[in-house]
């Protein structure tokens, strides 16, 4: 089938060369010429495994196309896929001038009948402005074509989007015509050769359906990093709690991970706009609110940490610290909501010095925070550790499972580790030398080990 993706972004990029993939001949669609241009080199503008070596196949194989015009791209296709970014307003809202400005240009230039599908995030109610606004512009021109509106949000996870598209779990759509069900059973038929996994709803609920997905997953984090700081103050483990509570085949061990706060695209985002999307209704959602709360709070939690722990040192001012990671979470470029930056900000607030390392987001991060005096990004994480005071630990990279402690050692100051996303065992990283600082855990001191050490008598 002849598709059109409008927005090339995240989203619009993973779905068009998926689609592509599948053997549906796709056009991808972008207002940014430049950025069009580098595509059609074969320059993506995003990290993501899998998705360059993908996209060259079909490009190759004349499957996927790059462009910048309307005209031609909509009278060669019979269905547009609106993928524009749906960022978050001032109030917290969706903000959907993309949206509106893409309707508009379909309106403008469409040439024949059309199936209009949203897939970008967008709170209930955006299929009817779509239909509106395309209606508006057509009426403008003073010509008929029949189209429909149709919702189908997509569900994929950074740094494993190619798998989720080519292999999701499920793919919801809401429409209202038959009509419409029966092409988007055509489009996404390869999809289903295991078994099938389409559901088809009302527009309204398939639109609230993507935001109630990331809500339910942005609240068993806040609610493990609420727990978390519960189990300080006892001397629990939540790392303990966590197995315990996912062994319980209702709840599962999935997204229970305590940490230094979520971030990225999806998850503040959508929380956000559904808070305002209520509040506009006069619903005072207040377990939405208290999950962004728990979350922004969670997010100055090492930086807390770090704050008390060289207190009695002098303070921050003065001192060097390595942060190991810096996007939001591992296998991606995405800084977005990262909370590294937050606890960048705050480092150099505080008169500290960083040395940075990601294996991805260094380009990226450099122009969120350009290299200076007291900004210096680093080749690895050796050079990341090099006479500094600490190292911070805040993206769970799989190389970072297993560091090098004994060139660490080498280089660092002090022998502190402050982790963010748990990674390691207190009693491993003290009994390696480190005073180890995580988040719902017992803190761990080298000195500690070996004052307790030499009160053990030795047996001759």
């Amino acid at each position: 089938m002849e598709i059109l993706i409008i927005g090339t972004g995240y989203v619009g990029l993973v779905t068009g060369t998926c689609m592509a993939e599948m053997g549906h001949h796709v056009i991808c669609l972008d207002i940014n010429e430049e950025k069009v241009a580098q595509l059609n080199q074969g320059i993506i503008p995003i990290y993501e495994p899998g998705l360059h070596e993908l996209l060259m196949r079909n490009v190759a194989s004349g499957r996927l196309k790059f462009t910048s015009s309307y005209p031609q791209s909509l009278t060669d296709s019979k269905v547009c896929f609106l993928c524009v970014d749906t960022p978050v307003a001032a109030d917290g809202s969706a903000n959907l001038h993309q949206i509106r400005s893409a309707s508009a240009a379909i309106g403008a230039h469409m040439s024949g009948d059309l199936l209009i599908v949203v897939k970008s995030t967008v709170p209930p109610g955006t299929a009817s402005v779509v239909q509106k606004t395309v209606q508006e512009a057509l009426d403008e021109r003073g010509v008929l074509y029949g189209f429909d509106v149709v919702s189908n949000p997509e569900f994929l996870k950074e740094g494993n989007a190619v798998n989720d598209c080519l292999k999701p779990d499920r793919v919801v759509i809401g429409t209202n015509r038959a009509e419409s069900s029966e092409i988007m059973k055509e489009i996404y038929a390869p999809f289903m050769l295991n078994h099938e996994r389409l559901m088809i709803m009302d527009v309204a609920s398939a639109e609230i359906t993507k935001y109630a997905s990331n809500i339910m997953l942005a609240a068993r984090i806040s609610l493990m990093n609420e727990l978390a700081g519960i189990c300080e103050k006892v001397g629990a483990n939540i790392d303990k709690v966590r197995l315990g509570v996912g062994s319980d085949s209702r709840i599962g061990y999935q997204f229970l991970y305590a940490g230094a706060g979520y971030g990225g695209s999806c998850l503040p985002k959508d929380v956000k706009a559904m808070i305002s999307f209520a509040n506009g209704l006069g619903y005072n959602a207040e377990m939405l609110q208290s999950i962004n709360r728990v979350n922004e709070r969670q997010k100055h939690v090492i930086f807390g940490k770090m704050k008390a722990y060289f207190e009695k040192a002098g303070g921050l001012a003065g001192k060097t610290f390595a942060i190991l990671g810096l996007s939001f979470k591992p296998d991606t470029d995405d800084l977005r909501e990262a909370s590294a930056l937050v606890l960048i900000e705050e480092l150099l607030k505080a008169g500290a010095s960083v040395r940075l390392f990601d294996p991805v987001a260094m380009p990226a991060a450099k122009k969120a925070v350009p290299p200076g005096e007291r900004v210096f990004y680093a080749k690895d994480e050796i050079s990341a550790a090099d006479g500094c005071d600490a190292i911070v630990l805040m993206t769970e990279w799989k190389q970072f499972r297993f560091l090098d402690f004994e060139k660490v050692s080498t280089v660092l100051k002090k022998m502190v580790f402050f982790d963010g996303r748990n990674q390691y065992s207190p009693d491993k990283m003290q009994k390696i030398g480190f005073d180890y600082i995580s988040i719902g855990k017992k803190n761990a001191y080298a000195d500690s080990l070996k004052k307790t050490e030499t009160q053990i008598p030795v047996t001759p």
